[in-house]
């Protein structure tokens, strides 16, 4: 089938990559020149694992290109996905849908035959009530069907999460689209990927009801963390004890710092501000939306404390300033926020990510940037694990404790174990354990 993704960022470049290996000719197309030259020239704006071998095996196949005209691939394409960014609307926290109904007007001039256009980026509900609207007033002899299929990609695991979906949504109510779509996603079938066609603003509310809910359930073990905290429990254990209940399931449910990204925080959001326009507020997205906002400066004020209850003109190292490992995001990172408490303490702050740099600097301007995680603990009064690459999680903390001023630990991730740096003379402190850790639950 002949595809054209509009918008190659992290969602339309993974996705279009992905459809061109299954054998589909895509095309994807954005309007940033710089961004396509270097696409065409095999430079990966992103960091994904595996995504620029994939992105040089299509193109020398044949079945993968990039253009900024749209012209040319919409009128040849039987599907143009909509992949552009949604981000939240300043002033009010709604998702700005202006990037997707500028695409819906461009598609529509140049729609020829039947074309299914498929919104792939993250959309309240009514949206593709809306882009139909707008494609037919723009081009009312267009023959077109307008489909919701939204993305479920987890950066660090898109490629993986895209060929080896756990479901794939889609929202239509032309049995042509239908055919189309179920085409689309024939390669997947020998996996048995199962297919939910369904309403289409009821897909639009699926993904951001799965986003909310999983943001709940990382909220609500955080507030067991600071809980276990001040009774002595493990929120590890805790963990582990609920989550081998099937009906609750052990996944996100790993205390730490708050969640962060290119999702969580913006869809939350967004869905609260859709249900209060609808006059059916959704009461426990609010309370999960400020609970996180509020729990990153927390453990800002937690670093503190642990390194004394002052800061001032002392120097603390940061271990991880992406949002979580595998990538290079910085969007909504929980280190941006307590990287600032800590400066606004009067620390001087050191950085160091091993995919995140560049864009950290873009976000981040009042810190300094380290070669590595020793270099991050020279002459520091404590460092601080926030986000939990592999790279982190073996520590020679023989040598850095000859490098440091003081050897002080704050672990956000629970990586460690109290028992196994303490024999390096370090302070430590994590997440929802207690001062000293109690003995692991036994299963019988």
């Amino acid at each position: 089938m002949h595809i054209t993704m509009i918008g190659s960022g992290y969602v339309g470049l993974v996705s279009g990559v992905c459809l061109a290996d299954f054998g589909h000719d895509v095309i994807c197309v954005d309007k940033d020149s710089a961004k396509i030259e270097a696409l065409k020239s095999g430079e990966i704006p992103i960091f994904e694992a595996g995504l620029k071998t994939l992105v040089a095996e299509n193109v020398r196949a044949g079945r993968l290109s990039f253009s900024t005209v749209v012209k040319e691939s919409v009128a040849k394409s039987d599907v143009v996905f909509i992949a552009v960014g949604t981000p939240s609307r300043r002033g009010d926290g709604h998702a700005d849908l202006s990037y997707v109904y500028a695409a819906a007007r461009e598609i529509a001039e140049h729609i020829t035959g039947f074309t299914v256009v498929v919104t792939k980026s993250t959309v309240p509900v009514g949206t593709g009530d809306e882009v139909e609207r707008i494609i037919r007033e723009a081009n009312p002899s267009a023959d077109v069907a307008v489909v919701s299929n939204p993305e479920f990609l987890r950066e660090g695991a898109a490629i993986e999460d895209f060929k080896r979906p756990d479901r794939i949504v889609i929202g239509l109510s032309d049995d042509r689209a239908r055919s189309v779509m179920t085409e689309v996603y024939r390669p997947l079938y020998l996996n048995q990927a199962p297919l939910l066609f369904t309403e289409r603003r009821t897909s639009e509310l699926i993904k951001y009801a799965a986003n909310a809910f999983l943001a709940m359930k990382i909220t609500f073990i955080n507030e067991m963390a600071d809980l276990c905290e001040k009774v002595g429990a493990n929120v590890q254990e805790v963990s582990r004890g609920i989550g081998l209940d099937g009906r609750i399931g052990s996944k996100f449910l790993h205390a730490g710092p708050g969640y962060g990204g290119s999702c969580f925080p913006k869809d939350t959001m967004a869905l609260a501000k859709t249900a209060q326009d609808y006059d059916s507020p959704v009461r426990l997205i609010e309370a999960t939306v400020s609970i996180n906002e509020s729990r990153k400066r927390a453990m800002g004020r937690k670093v503190i404390a642990a390194l004394g209850g002052e800061v001032r003109g002392k120097t603390i190292g940061v271990l991880g300033l992406t949002f979580k490992p595998n990538t290079d995001d910085m969007r909504d990172s929980p280190a941006v926020s307590i990287i600032q408490t800590l400066v606004d303490a009067g620390a001087r702050v050191v950085g160091y990510d091993p995919e995140g740099m560049e864009n950290a600097r873009k976000v981040i301007d009042a810190i300094d940037y380290a070669e590595d995680a020793y270099d991050v603990a020279k002459d520091a009064d404590g460092i601080v694990i926030v986000t939990e690459w592999d790279q982190f999680r073996a520590l020679d903390f023989a040598r850095l404790k000859s490098i440091m001023k003081a050897p002080v630990l704050v672990d956000l991730r629970n990586i460690y174990r109290r028992e196994e740096i303490a024999k390096f003379g370090f302070a430590y402190s994590s997440v929802g354990r207690p001062a000293m850790d109690i003995p692991a639950a036994t299963e019988h």
